[in-house]
């Protein structure tokens, strides 16, 4: 979240940036309540000073007349405490709600506007392919191949469940191994996270767990939810965590299961692979000091080319638009993948992204730093990058690289994991 008193005192430019963000925080009202909360705060702390003054007054009162009016004096600020403590706790809560509902500040740099406003800022390494054949989407594929169940995955969990079968299974192990080989590498710490989270942690990361418009799995009579990304569990692991300077930046490369509602979707987008209730995606993620985030932002959208340059995926770089960011996002940056199969004459889908949160996440969950000679501590910087989900990869891969013949070329960086070069 936003720093409070930050908010207060600029109440133009943080409304401003929420309806640059599309939201609908009522940021008067905060300022207004906060004020309010600042003054009843200072009514407690003068009338608890003059409590105490009565309690130390009583023992020198000069008969027992005294004594006892001086303890009715004491009684009647006690209960005017309790009163306005009442109250500030009400007005705490409505204001801490509103509060949770502003998004972060947007980078100067990001475009602002709905999807559409989204730049595309460079594209990959390798073009989109021409086929002298008309292409399949992977779908169509995955049925020739024997890669997919979909009617299994609906039978066992409901639409939007599936089954990998044969070479896909490799695939996804493949896909895997080859983003933690690089990962690693490149100094990240390899995790595999639990599936499930406290909603405090949801929370703090700035996912809404329960609720009409939430896209998470809720654990009915439990504190618990099933996790949308690593990106809960990465950052949640370091709740209420001091850091030294020097154990900055920490890089974190998480592998998960993510579950998702997908509540509102429809279309083509909801055909295969594409927008599944379950998938599994190596995450990365870091903490950094406020002054590296911003280089390592780019490094984390450097790994994420590097991936799928390596894939030979064609791909395009995207700017995100200041609506389309979520809420703890400063900035966004995404990749779209070239699909073939998708539309008319193929269309790009969104397979990774990477945000930089600044302090938003750390805020809520409660994650510092010490500099060295200096006394308190500050809130770290956060940021989350998609190395690999498996679906959508899977999806860019067999529809790039299908054959003539009906088999699918298994990228070169794949084979050593894959253990052979074609699909069929």
């Amino acid at each position: 979240m936003l720093d409070r008193r930050f908010v207060a005192d600029n109440v133009d430019l943080v409304a401003a940036n929420c309806r640059n963000r599309g939201s609908t925080a009522d940021v008067a009202r905060f300022a207004e309540l906060d004020r309010l909360r600042r003054q009843l705060q200072a009514d407690v702390d003068r009338l608890n000073h003059e409590a105490g003054q009565v309690s130390k007054s009583i023992a020198k009162a000069a008969d027992a007349a005294e004594r006892e009016s001086r303890k009715a004096e004491g009684r009647r600020l006690r209960e005017e405490v309790g009163a306005i403590e009442g109250r500030l706790d009400r007005i705490a809560a409505e204001s801490d709600e509103i509060l949770r509902q502003i998004p972060n500040l947007t980078h100067p740099a990001a475009p602002v506007g709905g999807e559409d406003a989204a730049v595309e800022l460079r594209r990959g390494r390798t073009p989109p392919p021409t086929f002298p054949f008309p292409p399949l989407d992977h779908v169509a594929l995955g049925e020739r191949l024997r890669l997919f169940d979909f009617e299994a995955g609906a039978r066992v969990a409901g639409h939007g469940f599936y089954f990998l079968l044969n070479d896909a299974v490799l695939l996804e192990l493949a896909l895997q191994r080859y983003a933690l080989d690089l990962l690693v590498r490149e100094g990240f710490t390899a995790m595999t996270t639990p599936d499930l989270a406290r909603d405090t942690i949801l929370e703090g990361t700035g996912f809404m767990p329960r609720g009409s418009e939430t896209q998470i799995y809720s654990i009915k009579d439990s504190d618990l939810s099933l996790v949308a990304t690593a990106e809960i569990t990465l950052g949640g692991a370091f709740h209420e965590r001091i850091f030294e300077a020097g154990e900055l930046p920490l890089r974190l490369c998480g592998i998960s299961h993510c579950f998702r509602t997908e509540a509102g979707a429809h279309g083509k987008a909801t055909r295969g692979l594409y927008r599944v209730h379950q998938f599994t995606k190596v995450e990365m993620f870091a903490f950094t000091r406020p002054e590296e985030s911003e280089a390592m932002h780019e490094h984390l959208l450097d790994l994420e080319c590097r991936l799928f340059d390596g894939l030979e995926i064609p791909y395009r770089v995207i700017d995100t638009a200041s609506g389309d960011l979520g809420g703890p996002a400063y900035r966004k940056f995404d990749l779209e993948a070239w699909m073939p199969g998708r539309g008319a004459g193929g269309e790009w889908g969104e397979v990774t992204s990477t945000s930089n949160c600044t302090d938003f996440q750390a805020r809520r969950l409660a994650v510092r730093w010490k500099k060295p000679g200096e006394k308190g501590t500050h809130f770290v910087h956060t940021l989350n990058g998609t190395a690999i989900a498996i679906s959508r990869a899977i999806i860019a891969i067999l529809e790039n690289h299908q054959q003539a013949d009906g088999s699918v070329r298994v990228p070169p960086a794949l084979v050593p994991w894959m253990g052979k070069e074609r699909i069929g």
